[in-house]
């Protein structure tokens, strides 16, 4: 099987457009947690491709994009304290194709 690690992408973006595109691309790849942030449980390969996407949807001079690895996926416990709405980190699930 196929190792996942999880990781928090956050992102400032400066321009609308490339912002919305961005917004849109992550959403193929993690679970949005707030308005720039995103988790997500990605292979290597499915990091990589992210990784590729992102950079070609941004302006490399104006904005910013952290890739928070916080390890592998299934041996993590986050320890969040949310206040307000609940968190709940990427739970693991079968997709029947």
């Amino acid at each position: 099987m196929v190792e996942e690690r999880l990781y928090i992408v956050t992102y400032d973006i400066a321009n609308d457009r490339r912002w919305r595109r961005i917004f849109k691309l992550m959403h193929g790849y993690g679970r949005w947690l707030q308005l720039s942030v995103f988790q997500c449980r990605l292979t290597a390969r499915r990091r990589a491709e992210m990784a590729m996407r992102l950079e070609a949807a941004m302006n490399m001079k104006d904005d910013h994009v952290l890739i928070l690895d916080l390890g592998v996926a299934d041996a993590v416990d986050p320890r969040v304290e949310s206040l307000g709405r609940p968190f709940e980190s990427v739970k693991r699930t079968a997709t029947v194709i």
